[in-house]
Order: C-alpha cells, then sequence, then structure tokens
C-alpha cells in the first residue's frame, strides 16, 4: 500500500487524507503540536525532521503559518520544505503554495508561464520555496484562496459587517474549494510522470470584488459593505488583481466539483 506524510494537518490536510485514504493510500500527517492524532514534529527543525524514520510515497507540505509575518513564512514553508527534502530526498514531494506570488494588479489573466514577481516579502518567501522544490523535481500547486466547511475569510468579514469594498470593487478575487484542491494534488500523483518539476495553478472561481459581495448580498437578503476609507484597504490580498487560469490542471482533467462562489462556501 502506498503511504503519504502530510505535513501540516490542518484544514487542506484534512481533506488531503481523505481523499487520498479513499484512493487506497495509508496516511500519516505531521503537525507541531501532534493534536489530532498527528505526529509532533517542528518542520523548521532539521534535527526533528530527521527524527522521522518512516519511509513514503509521496509528501505533500500545506503546512501553514496562521497569520505569521516573513519569518514565519521562511520557518515552516522555506526551512520546512528544505529539511523534508533533505532527509526524504528520493520521494516525491508536492508543495501547495498560493496564487499570492502572481503581482499582477491589472485584472489580466496569469498563467504557470505569467510572472510572478511579487511585492509583499511573504510572497517572495513563497517563491525561493517553489524554487527549491522545482529544483528537486517536486510539484509547485499554487492555489487560490481555500474554501469550504466553516471557512472562508470573505463570508466572515461580511456577516460580521467587517467588510469593506475598495473603490468600485473592480479588484479581482480568486476561489477554490479544500475538496478540489485536494483532488487536484491526487490527479497531479496520478500523472507524476509528466507532472514531476511542474507548476499548476489551481483556481475553480474568478470575480470582481464588487460581484462577489453582490452575491452575498444577494443570498443573505443584506446591503452591499460600504466603500474602504483611506487606511481601510486589505493589505494581505489587495495588492494585486488578476484572474487566475488553470487551464494546465484542467487539460490534465481536473474539473471542479465547486465551480462558482457560492458553491465553493459549503
Amino acid at each position: 500500500m502506498a503511504r503519504l506524510l502530510i505535513a501540516g494537518f490542518g484544514f487542506l490536510g484534512i481533506a488531503l487524507k481523505d481523499h487520498f485514504s479513499a484512493a487506497g493510500w495509508a496516511v500519516d500527517s505531521l503537525t507541531r503540536s501532534g493534536a489530532d492524532g498527528s505526529q509532533a514534529c517542528d518542520l523548521s527543525d532539521a534535527e526533528a525532521v530527521a527524527g522521522l524514520n518512516s519511509e513514503y510515497d509521496l509528501i505533500i507540505h500545506c503546512a501553514a503559518t496562521r497569520g505569521g509575518g516573513e519569518d514565519a513564512y521562511r520557518s515552516v514553508y522555506l526551512h520546512g520544505c528544505r529539511n523534508l527534502r533533505s532527509h526524504f530526498p528520493d520521494t516525491p514531494f508536492i508543495f501547495t503554495s498560493s496564487t499570492s506570488v502572481y503581482g499582477q494588479t491589472d485584472h489580466s489573466e496569469v498563467t504557470e508561464l505569467s510572472p510572478a514577481n511579487p511585492s509583499a516579502e511573504t510572497s517572495r518567501v513563497l517563491r525561493k520555496t517553489e524554487d527549491l522544490v522545482l529544483a528537486a523535481g517536486g510539484v509547485v500547486v499554487r492555489l487560490s484562496a481555500l474554501c469550504g466547511p466553516g471557512r472562508c475569510h470573505t463570508l466572515k468579514s461580511f456577516l460580521n459587517g467587517t467588510a469593506r469594498m475598495d473603490g468600485a470593487g473592480e479588484r479581482i478575487l480568486n476561489f477554490v474549494h479544500r475538496d478540489d484542491a485536494a483532488s487536484a494534488c491526487l490527479l497531479i500523483v496520478d500523472h507524476w510522470r509528466e507532472a514531476r518539476g511542474q507548476i499548476y495553478n489551481v483556481s475553480a472561481a474568478s470575480l470582481s470584488q464588487r460581484q462577489c459581495y453582490q452575491s452575498l448580498a444577494d443570498h443573505y437578503g443584506r446591503d452591499l459593505p460600504p466603500v474602504a476609507e483611506s487606511g481601510q484597504r486589505t493589505k494581505r490580498r489587495g495588492s494585486s488583481s488578476k484572474i487566475v487560469g488553470s487551464g494546465k490542471i484542467r487539460a490534465m482533467g481536473w474539473e471542479p466539483s465547486c465551480p462558482d462562489f457560492l458553491s465553493i462556501l459549503h
């Protein structure tokens, strides 16, 4: 039986375990605390990673910083991937990155061939991590904003009244359901020979901020959020606006089960 190690057993990790287990894989997972039945391991600690003594047929790094800054990104992503690659040099490896590495602001469509030159320091760390993984023959999966059961920042801010429209709301937002992200990873493994060393965008829905909030307003019978005042604009994702194209993974056979924004929320 093939064995998978999920490095970071959180929101996405749960879906990955479900999908790979259903496909017949044995699944182990790591978290820093060892919660939820996972093995405790600090990915940024080379000695801790070197203490892992099992053998695996695949490793998926999907650990999260939980809102941390540049230092946290460097520890969890760059150092974490470096340590795992060092200890498991011959094991197929997937790194779940983010479409935040695309810094485009002109609402254009971006593909895996588009320049990925982010202005945010955290996203620059992601790019360095991607290069590390790709150089070792791994696969990089660039995910749009993950949504699903109980998690969607956009919905949460809309419902609690803290959402704000950036100007006319023309900024493009991109989303994908966590189960669709997990299914993309499983598909990549099934096509590993062609996928090795490649980047794949995984995104299901792209719409303007105004369209996004209008759909929520119509669905919940509420008003649109007010326009943001100076200094209130979104800091984390507000510096870019692009349509994330997923033609490459779709050509491999991936189709999202939740193809529109409202379906992605559930």
